[in-house]
């Protein structure tokens, strides 16, 4: 069987996908404007290596609209490339996804879907997860022709989940990011009684891999500046409510900030209180719990395109409200 790949290219008369005996004329679509040509060529050609991709376009075997180009020359929508023959993986089909299983749409546009993701969902397939909710999407809508996570939830977080359905919005949306100017707020129930009403935490974070070969995330003075503000929104007996705002983005950071400060997240498997968990699990407190409580409940920011402001809300999961209710209850009974 030919090696080939069919990449996401606006198509005409004269295209051809890149293969190992052929060589290939693209016309790069919107899923490649504003791309660096070496990532590009690096998506379409999966499997090759980089060194590779890049001696073909140094040797000036790759052409972009008939002339050599730089391997971080910025793609623009229409551009033809000329790419000499190259040896790629076979394509794989998408995961066949069960019906029904959609995740709710917030927000969709021509540009922007806002998923709200369900705990126990991965964002994207890997470390033996065979498809996470990016691939139930792409497989879901077979002629999307691009579709990327704008950020990522930890399997166990749910909410508000951003995905680009352009490259310049993919690009907007990071740039933004970049520049601490999408607001992401996080519900989040901890163990013990905050104090502050709002209070700022800024602890560099380090990640490291256990014995076991598990990726953990710790606070070190040597590590990533780490910015977190906890706003108290109630106390509820042995526990407290509260709403997270990101100020960076790093993995864990919520989870690892305020087990470090000693209000480890309830249902937290790696950085919470494990004792405590199984309690709020088998219903100790009045209400049953056995995932973690953490939601991205609101995201702020400007449409990528358009430039309006984006206001999202995902309502907190029942089986979390269902918990906090049972915490009400018991405390005025």
């Amino acid at each position: 069987m030919q090696d080939r790949v069919s990449p996401r290219t606006t198509p005409n008369g004269e295209d051809a996908p890149i293969g190992p005996d052929r060589v290939a004329h693209l016309t790069v679509g919107e899923d490649g404007d504003g791309q660096r040509l070496d990532n590009y060529l690096l998506r379409l050609a999966k499997g090759v290596p980089k060194s590779h991709v890049y001696r073909i376009v140094r040797s000036g075997e790759v052409r972009v609209n008939g002339v050599r180009a730089a391997v971080d020359q910025r793609l623009v929508l229409g551009d033809r490339l000329r790419v000499p023959p190259i040896r790629v993986s076979a394509s794989r089909p998408l995961p066949v996804v069960p019906r029904g299983e959609m995740p709710p749409i917030l927000y969709e546009d021509e540009h922007v879907i806002a998923i709200d993701k369900p705990s126990g969902l991965a964002a994207h397939g890997g470390s033996g997860i065979a498809f996470g909710l990016i691939e139930r999407v792409r497989a879901a809508r077979p002629n999307q022709p691009f579709l990327e996570l704008v950020h990522r939830l930890d399997r166990d977080t749910s909410g508000i989940l951003l995905l680009a359905k352009s490259r310049r919005a993919l690009v907007g949306l990071h740039e933004q990011m970049r520049e601490g100017r999408v607001d992401k707020r996080y519900l989040t129930l901890v163990k013990g009684a905050w104090v502050n009403d709002r209070q700022h935490v800024k602890a560099p974070l380090t990640k490291y891999v256990t014995r076991e070969g598990e990726r953990r995330v710790a606070v070190d003075e040597e590590g990533m500046p780490s910015h977190t503000i906890f706003n108290l929104r109630e106390r509820l007996g042995a526990f407290s409510l509260l709403e997270a705002e990101l100020k960076t983005g790093r993995t864990h950071q919520i989870r690892v900030h305020l087990a470090h400060l000693g209000f480890p997240i309830v249902g937290d498997d790696k950085y919470g209180d494990f004792d405590l968990n199984k309690r709020v699990a088998r219903g100790d407190f009045g209400g049953r719990l056995p995932r973690l409580f953490l939601h991205a409940h609101a995201t702020r920011f400007a449409h990528p395109v358009g430039g309006a402001p984006i206001d999202l809300m995902a309502p907190l999961p029942a089986d979390c409200d269902d918990f906090l209710r049972s915490l009400v209850r018991a405390a005025t009974t």
